[in-house]
């Protein structure tokens, strides 16, 4: 238990100060209401506000030019770091503009607090300023949302709010703090509450059952991590049992950097950024098995080419997780827990030894054709995407953290083996909903969430247009992350799009026609350089990442073709339309 039994507080943003303290959180990010009173409470504790700093133990207040931008920075500190983050911004207006970043949080299952404020419940009905039905605006994309209108129940609220937050099926979680709660006296009569425990240990007494029979009988698995694993493979289980059982092993992107992609099982991504050098792993595969993923659209692209009657063996904590649209046994439970039960009622070594040559020599013909076409780029005067990402990766240390938008061509960064996270370097990426800027914004949080780490953002110039009136944020809060800026103009996917439909493109364009990068302009705190060429890339990388390491934000303009299409995107249709 924390603190004191009983304490008084001045008003609303005084206790939830002091619960977020309580609880560990020293990072928030928002943009409070126009009230300031959170400003004043973080003041009254002692901890930091505005530029970022803060002092002893205190939290830190992370002040932002926009409230989406605000979410996504908060989602990218929770993906990162597995902990719950917190983000705070004012009412009507602001609350609504905060949604996008709600709908990205949802989708990828981050443990995010928002605290809104809201309209006093003496004035709603009475055409308040800014007022707003906040709760119905919010309530379908948050795993809870709460309006606290008495005193009394402040404390109770928070608490529940961090609790469903974190999980063990994580997600968004919304409290409203009216503006009648500003100064009104918050009693806590009991020690704030610590987190629920999370018994993660599966029985084998208990795991038995289909899915594990599943396994048994099959000779050619595929095994599937999705991002419920992101924090869920500390120990290298999931490549253990790979290894046990003799599976391919795949990721989702959410996936990404939850397994080791130098390991020798590891095949690259599912779906739609699945490489044909492991279709026939797919078409003669006789089951797949799925850690921690939804199985969204993006990531079962494709699988129409699956044997019929395949079974796949489904793991997730949350049963609306799990999806219907395959058949096969569902599993109930921690994923990583599961997988240790699994492994101690199966035997030392299972799978078929030709099975085992066909996943080494999908990877090694991956791998082959990846550095056959960069050798071809090399050739090249012009400079390509995927030498953008091999310079990128030559000059990032093995730790880093990659941070991908999910446009065009930034899309190039999907494709394993031209990007790699290696043995322990990470990923964040959009979830399904592909948020145009999260990225951007998102590499704020991830930084932020590990200031030791280096971070870069690989991001498209319409993404970086969006996130920009934020990029002074990351100055002023030492978030010092490597941005790496794609320009063709502006939205290449639409571009691409509407080139296919002939005539409309003559009349309307989603790209610049004067070629070129804009000026980037001078910004205190903020390193930039315009890559002039291709010879100068390297050097221009290793530079910023020199100015990051100084603490300074970096940002990277590459002017890059709109035809620099990632192989096989360009010939998809009838899927999901990202950025």
């Amino acid at each position: 238990m924390n603190g004191p039994r009983q304490q008084s507080y001045p008003g609303s943003w005084h206790a939830v100060v002091d619960f977020l303290s309580a609880s560990g959180i020293d990072t928030v990010f928002g943009l409070p209401a126009d009230d300031v009173q959170l400003l004043r409470a973080l003041d009254a504790s002692g901890s930091g506000s505005g530029s970022g700093s803060g002092s002893g133990s205190g939290v830190n207040m992370v002040l932002c030019r926009d409230q989406r931008n605000a979410l996504f920075m908060a989602t990218g500190h929770a993906l990162a770091s597995g902990r719950p983050a917190v983000c705070v911004v004012g009412k009507g207006p602001a609350a609504a503009n905060a949604v996008t970043g709600l709908l990205e949080a949802r989708y990828s299952a981050a443990p995010v607090l928002l605290l809104a404020a809201g309209t006093p419940a003496a004035r709603r009905g009475a055409a308040a300023f800014q007022e707003a039905d906040q709760m119905a605006l919010v309530g379908s994309l948050v795993r809870w949302a709460y309006r606290v209108d008495h005193p009394e129940r402040l404390a109770p609220a928070l608490e529940k709010a961090l609790a469903i937050a974190t999980g063990p099926a994580p997600g968004p979680v919304y409290l409203e703090l009216p503006d009648d709660l500003l100064e009104t006296e918050i009693v806590r009569r009991r020690p704030w509450a610590r987190l629920p425990q999370t018994l993660r240990h599966v029985d084998p007494a208990h795991a038995g059952g289909d899915a594990l029979e599943a396994i048994r009988r099959s000779r050619r698995p595929i095994l599937l991590a999705g991002g419920g694993m992101r924090h869920g493979n500390a120990d290298r289980l999931v490549e253990r049992f790979a290894e046990q059982i003799g599976a391919a092993v795949f990721s989702t992107a959410s996936g990404r950097g939850a397994v080791a992609e130098d390991h020798r099982l590891f095949c690259g991504l599912s779906g739609l950024y699945r490489r044909p050098e492991t279709a026939g792993l797919w078409r003669d595969t006789d089951l797949v098995i799925t850690v921690g993923s939804r199985l969204e659209e993006t990531a079962t692209y494709g699988w129409e080419s699956l044997p019929p009657d395949t079974p796949v063996v489904q793991v997730n904590t949350d049963p609306a997780d799990v999806s219907a649209e395959f058949a096969g046994p569902r599993v109930i439970g921690d994923a990583a827990g599961t997988l240790a039960a699994w492994s101690g009622l199966l035997p030392g070594a299972g799978g078929d030894d030709a099975w085992r040559g066909a996943v080494t020599q999908a990877r090694r013909e991956m791998t082959e054709a990846a550095d056959r076409e960069l050798r071809r780029m090399a050739a090249s005067d012009r400079l390509h995407v995927a030498e953008v990402l091999a310079a990128l990766t030559a000059v990032l240390p093995a730790d880093h953290v990659l941070v991908q938008e999910n446009g065009l061509q930034d899309m190039w960064s999907y494709l394993f083996p031209y990007y790699s996270t290696g043995a322990l370097g990470g990923s964040v990426v959009p979830s399904e909903q592909t948020s145009l800027g999260f990225g951007a914004a998102a590499a704020a949080g991830v930084k932020l969430a590990d200031p030791a780490r280096t971070v870069a953002a690989f991001v498209g110039d319409g993404a970086f247009g969006l996130f920009r009136s934020d990029l002074a944020t990351l100055a002023d809060a030492g978030a010092a992350v490597l941005y790496v800026v794609l320009h063709n103009g502006g939205y290449g996917w639409l571009q691409s799009q509407l080139d296919q439909l002939g005539d409309a493109a003559q009349r309307f364009s989603f790209v610049r026609d004067e070629p070129g990068i804009p000026e980037p302009g001078h910004l205190p705190g903020v390193y930039q350089h315009v890559v002039s060429g291709k010879g100068e890339l390297a050097s221009a990388l290793s530079t910023a990442l020199k100015e990051c390491t100084a603490g300074r934000v970096a940002v990277v303009h590459v002017p890059v073709g709109l035809d620099d299409v990632p192989p096989g995107i360009s010939e998809v249709s009838d899927t999901p339309v990202p950025h």
